[in-house]
């Protein structure tokens, strides 16, 4: 019988599409985070495109899978990785998240970047968390920071900031720099201004709660300006290709 022909490699994009599905924040930006860091070295061909082959996305899928469901930092899971090159044993990645701990009600907690969903708004993230849980590096934050996009509270980050952070980095494989951001923020600002016009009679009053009625209010708003807004830029955006 003749040999199985060796498989094809694989571009940045192939690898991208293979990962979706089973982690859908993954972004050709991280992808190449993950290599600077040399947690994957996928071949180069001779005009110096990338060649991915499947030990290359079985490794990517192992480093995503320790952050996203052991809240891994990279200097660890780099040593894990290390040490199978090496052919040592290292504890195997479960198949499911450990449970969340019981939170702590004396002070905000501070989690791992992965821990987006948490239901809990004082959420903290370390710059190091930050970092490796958007995948971008010291230069895009440093950059996001200048143009006031993401702000640090004291020695952390507050939860939104990944968010931030993700959306910032996706939009940078469309061509986007952090200074055509800036518009964007002007106007969150504004809308931000807006709603506490909108709250401000809410919050004057002294009745039990009010604090509370105004801050579900201002959510309620938020939630349909951004629903209005995308209606907007759909329908824009519509007219624009239409002509």
């Amino acid at each position: 019988m003749s040999a199985e022909p060796a498989p094809s490699p694989m571009t940045i994009g192939d690898v991208l599409g293979l990962l979706r599905p089973e982690f859908p924040d993954i972004t050709i930006s991280k992808i190449r985070f993950l290599e600077s860091e040399g947690l994957v070295e996928p071949e180069r061909s001779p005009s110096g495109y990338r060649k991915f082959g499947e030990a290359d996305v079985e490794r990517l899928r192992y480093v995503l899978t320790a952050q996203r469901d052991h809240y891994m930092p990279l200097r660890v899971i780099r040593q894990h990785l290390e040490a199978r090159d090496r052919g040592e044993s290292v504890p195997p990645l479960g198949d499911r998240r450990p449970g969340p701990a019981a939170p702590d009600r004396r002070r905000p907690r501070t989690l791992v970047a992965a821990d987006t969903t948490a239901p809990d708004p004082a959420v903290r993230l370390t710059r190091r968390q930050l970092l490796d849980g958007a995948g971008i590096d010291e230069a895009l934050l440093a950059r996001l920071e200048e143009y006031g996009l993401v702000r640090r509270t004291g020695a952390h980050y507050e939860g939104e900031a990944l968010n931030i952070a993700r959306v910032a980095a996706a939009l940078g494989e469309f061509g986007f720099e952090v200074r055509h951001l800036r518009a964007v923020k002007a106007a969150a600002d504004r809308q931000v201004g807006l709603i506490e016009q909108m709250v401000a009679p809410q919050l004057r009053r002294r009745s039990r709660g009010a604090h509370e009625q105004a801050a579900e209010t201002a959510r309620e708003i938020a939630a349909l300006s951004v629903r209005l807004h995308a209606a907007l830029v759909g329908a824009g955006l519509r007219e624009s290709l239409d002509h």
